[in-house]
């Protein structure tokens, strides 16, 4: 499995491609289209999200040592950010996910083409998952 940092490479290539924000956005879309569906038995208010405008579901899980995520969200673009944090950081120790420079948040220039609420609601999700990842490092102590 790949590093946190070897995805981020990856998908801060992938977005190197696209000069033009709104293709940047449509990749954004696309990567959105590719979340599985959350079960419905998940989309509680516990996995709720606050902070965001739009509706955000978050799971957390532990298997075999490691956190697997699966999110969903009620919104197209907000979906695909849900997509491209589950990608970095599904799957990976507590450690490594409370260690991790999420730099290609800033390095794509997402923060900066989000509007206010949407990076508030960014700010929620990594908040909420190392708040998953204390809590399962706590748990396995």
């Amino acid at each position: 499995m790949a590093t946190i940092k070897e995805i981020q490479e990856q998908i801060i290539e992938e977005f190197s491609v696209f000069e033009d924000w709104m293709d940047k956005y449509a990749l954004l879309i696309e990567m959105g289209n590719e979340l599985q569906p959350l079960d419905p038995k998940y989309k509680t208010s516990n996995n709720l999200i606050e902070g965001c405008q739009s509706r955000v579901w978050l799971q957390a899980d532990w298997t075999d040592g490691k956190i697997v995520f699966q999110g969903d969200s009620d919104a197209v673009i907000v979906k695909g950010i849900v997509f491209l944090l589950i990608r970095v950081l599904s799957g990976h120790t507590p450690d490594e996910i409370l260690s991790a420079d999420l730099h290609f948040i800033n390095d794509i220039g997402l923060r900066e083409h989000l509007s206010p609420t949407r990076s508030n609601g960014l700010v929620s999700m990594l908040k909420q998952m190392k708040l998953y990842a204390i809590a399962f490092n706590n748990a396995k102590t």
